[in-house]
Order: structure tokens, then sequence, then C-alpha cells
């Protein structure tokens, strides 16, 4: 018996109730097409639940910032994701475990936009949006089983958005490349890269952020954040487990699970 097709809203409600229940689901692809845009409307409507239970758009994410994760997936660009004011961890502070499935983290830099952006810039002409720049770490945590997905999943799982701590915001640098950057748990360096691997300069990734968001129809405002994507693979963290992030002359950042 063929299994029936869901509709979009009924793909982002169960990708809601997997997030609230930490329970997992089996892959959409496996049992129906979507496509890119289709994707990225069941993610408009998946955070639509999240606004109504009082969340708060604050940024976006940029994911397979990296040539290698780009060719690993099959694609020839970036996705991106929103972030909401309770994916926010303190920085120094401490998550709940048991609030996650099968959670991973990686370091990044974060941007902090200073004024409205009116639409796709470019890698330099976006500089003068951004006031402010630091050291994070994103936890990603699929709502898929087995943490296996396609493009089209990803994206529909709001590219597997799941929570983010920030480091202290440092004046902007006269350049973003070439920063050693590393991911510590238990005080033990587990995975290290370079500002460069997030598209060869991270200003890249945010130009790319403007010009999805401006296609997609999703403003970014003063004061919003965008995540510029990871510069190492992620990494799983168990509870009990403490992470951290460095980046050069950007300082650190990290949280512990409970």
């Amino acid at each position: 018996m063929t299994a029936s097709v869901l509709s979009l809203d009924e793909i982002a409600l169960q990708l809601h109730q997997a997030a609230r229940t930490q329970n997992p689901i089996a892959q959409i692809s496996t049992q129906q097409e979507l496509s890119i845009d289709q994707a990225y409307e069941v993610q408009n409507l998946l955070l639509q639940h999240r606004y109504k239970e009082g969340e708060k758009l604050i940024g976006l994410k940029m994911g397979f910032t990296s040539e290698a994760k780009m060719q690993q997936m099959g694609v020839n660009d970036l996705i991106w994701g929103r972030l909401t004011d309770a994916m926010l961890i303190e920085n120094a502070g401490i998550a709940q475990r048991s609030s996650y499935i099968h959670p991973r983290v990686e370091p990044e830099i974060c941007f902090r936009i200073s004024k409205d952006i009116p639409g796709e810039l470019n890698e330099q002409e976006v500089i003068e949006y951004v006031d402010a720049v630091c050291t994070a770490i994103e936890v990603i945590d699929s709502r898929y089983q087995n943490f296996k997905f396609s493009l089209a999943d990803v994206i529909a799982d709001n590219c597997s958005s799941t929570g983010f701590v920030l480091g202290n915001w440092q004046a902007v640098p006269d350049s973003l490349n070439n920063l050693p950057m590393s991911l510590s748990i238990n005080n033990e360096i587990v995975a290290a890269g370079n500002s460069n691997d997030i598209m060869n300069n991270p200003w890249r990734s945010l130009a790319a952020a403007t010009r999805l968001a401006t296609q997609y129809g999703q403003p970014i405002t003063a004061g919003m954040i965008i995540l510029a994507g990871a510069a190492t693979n992620a990494e799983f963290l168990h509870q009990d487990q403490e992470t951290s992030a460095t980046v050069e002359t950007l300082g650190s950042t990290g949280f512990r699970f409970n």
C-alpha cells in the first residue's frame, strides 16, 4: 500500500513535534519528493509554529559553507536557516542534553547586523552593515532518524538549527582571513580549522546570506545575527560534557551539557 503524500503543513508539524518531543522521524525524501522551494516553504511553516509559541526570530545561519561539504552533498550553493531567541545558550552557561535528540557542535564566526540590509550585497558592500563579530558555537540536531537526510530534508528541518552560543562581541577587524579556529570538548581539541574554510572568506558567506534571504523574502534587519558557517566537522556532544570554541583574535566561547 502506497503511503499518502503529506501536505507541506503536515510535514512542518511533524518536524515541529519531533523537536518538541525529541522523537526523530523518518526522512521525508524516502516517502515523497520535495523541491528546494517547497523545502524552504516547509521551513517557513515550521518556524511559524515556534513563533506562535512565543519564540522570536533573531538571525540566520548558513550551511554548506565549505567546498568539501558541497561536494559531499552534491550541491553547488549554500543553504540557510533561521535562528530564534529560544535557541540562544548563555556564554559559559548550561544547556539540558535532554532537550536534544543527537546534538553536534561546530565552531563558527558570527556577525551582528548594524542596519537594515536592502537586498543582495557583495562581500565588500556587506562589511558596511556589520558593527561587531564574535566567536560562536552552533548546536545542530537533525530531527531525522540516525542524523541522515537529503538536501531537501535538511532545508525543511531548518537546516538542523537547534542552538548556539556567542562569545564577547569584538570590533570588526581589518580582515577575517586565515584565522585559526578550534573546537574543544572537555578541554581537549577535537577539531581544528581556519576561517578560510568558510567560503574562503567569511564575508562571502554573509554576502550569500543577503542573496538567499532576498530570494526567499526574508528581511535581514538591524540587530540580527548571522552565523557564517562551520570551519570544521561537527562533533557529537554528550551529557556532562563541556565544549568551547576559539577563533584567533576573536576570543572563545562555550557551554556545558547537563
